[in-house]
């Protein structure tokens, strides 16, 4: 008999669409390519069907004051035209939350200390948090972190931002499912236990050997695990380029219909790692990195064609 996830209580009715929707999200990390600014207004158009766009990288460095958007402080003129458009995908209606932490290690081990040390590099991410009026924040912990150093931030920012403010964490495949290695220490698990209430969904990693969509075993054995596919989101790369594991558009397509259908009602969505440079074989030329938003959306949210 596989586990049964003890976890009972229903998800902050705010942080979850009601009804069910099926999720499309778009991380966004490489604001400049080549020298030029990556505009994210395409996605306004309704055929792309983006439902929430997560702006990457938000890094603690060795000084509470340190806070960076990747490698500049996230008020640096370079970010004035990312935060603008933010804005304006959050009047169409699209949720927008940061990422903090990835590869990059630190962040976490900061917010990990003692309650003096949370404090002092807390607060400079709340007011990060509320400079970019963010909705939500999705954690990418990358690095050892205790679950009750985890549960300690997100009870914080519940407390300070309210029960609408989006909490996603972002796992590899493998932490959803029993005695299986990851990166992140803590047993998400045992979080789900103690705070899934507080947790809209979980970002997971479908590539970089953590997990594969070239067929829906990966999936079915985290949902054999007792996770409700309501809170899992299928993660997968782009772009060949951003890193192992990518499938091709028809394998991808494949595989997302058979969740789709196996789990009418009930399938969580697609997230690409990255924005900048997606790809798919239906672009035509001319064509930018939003046409991947499109092909999920006719894949997933058919109803934003019509």
């Amino acid at each position: 008999m596989p586990p049964v996830l003890p976890s009972t209580t229903p998800s902050d009715t705010t942080t979850e669409d009601q009804p069910h929707q099926t999720r499309i999200v778009c991380y966004h990390q490489t604001h400049y390519h080549n020298n030029s600014y990556v505009s994210i207004l395409p996605l306004l158009a309704p055929e792309c069907g983006v439902t929430h766009v997560i702006i990457a990288a938000i890094h603690l460095n060795s000084t509470p004051q340190d806070i960076t958007l990747n490698d500049d402080p996230y008020d640096a003129p370079k970010h004035l035209p990312l935060w603008a458009e933010c804005k304006q995908l959050q009047a169409a209606g699209i949720k927008v939350l940061g990422m903090l932490g990835g590869a990059a290690k630190g962040s976490y081990t900061r917010l990990d200390g003692t309650q003096e040390q949370f404090e002092q590099f807390y607060a400079p991410l709340k007011t990060m948090i509320s400079y970019a009026a963010l909705d939500g924040l999705d954690l990418d912990v990358e690095e050892p972190m205790s679950l009750p150093g985890i549960i300690r931030l997100i009870d914080r920012l519940k407390s300070d931002f309210g029960t609408g403010f989006i909490i996603t964490l972002a796992p590899v495949a493998t932490a959803l499912q029993l005695f299986h290695r990851h990166l992140s220490g803590f047993s998400y698990f045992e979080l789900e236990k103690a705070f899934g209430r507080h947790i809209a969904w979980y970002n997971t990693q479908f590539y970089c050997g953590w997990g594969s969509v070239h067929d829906i075993q990966d999936y079915e054995k985290i949902l054999m695990n007792g996770w409700d596919p309501k809170k899992v989101v299928v993660g997968v790369v782009t772009n060949p380029g951003n890193g192992a594991g990518w499938v091709p558009d028809d394998v991808l397509c494949d595989s997302l219909s058979e969740m789709m259908d196996k789990y009418s009602g009930k399938f969580g969505g697609v997230m690409g790692w990255e924005y900048f440079n997606s790809v798919t074989s239906t672009a035509e030329e001319g064509e930018g990195p939003w046409v991947w938003s499109r092909l999920m959306a006719l894949m997933l949210r058919p109803e934003v064609l019509t």
